[in-house]
């Protein structure tokens, strides 16, 4: 991230030594750890909650998609692919012939060969 070589560094550990004295640089030093590792916590909080939010959106997508063929018409748009004209409908369909039913009901007679049943009392 930044760009530090190892002489900067010990200049800026020199004039540390004699700006704050051996005696309290420990105590900065710690204190500065604290506040680095609590910067780097936010970062790394902030970092997880924008990938929630896109992994959230992605998911988001992925449902309206799921929903929009949810709602899609598949045999309408399976007939429009194979017959977009309704030529082949046409043709196969066949007319059935219009039957008269009459209402008089129909007697049933036993068969030649079947013997006669004969009660007895």
């Amino acid at each position: 991230m930044f760009d530090i070589a190892w002489t900067e560094m010990a200049l800026v550990a020199a004039v540390a030594l004699i700006v704050i004295g051996p005696k309290d640089l420990p105590r900065v030093l710690r204190t500065i750890g604290i506040w680095v590792r609590k910067m780097r916590n936010l970062a790394g909080e902030f970092q997880r909650n924008i990938d929630d939010m896109v992994r959230e959106a992605e998911l988001d997508d992925v449902k309206q998609q799921v929903e929009r063929i949810g709602r899609m018409d598949i045999q309408r748009e399976a007939e429009q692919v194979i017959d977009p004209t309704g030529e082949i409908e046409k043709e196969l369909r066949l007319e059935e012939p219009a039957v008269e039913r009459s209402a008089a009901p129909v007697e049933e007679r036993p068969s030649e060969g079947a013997p006669e049943r004969v009660e007895k009392a």
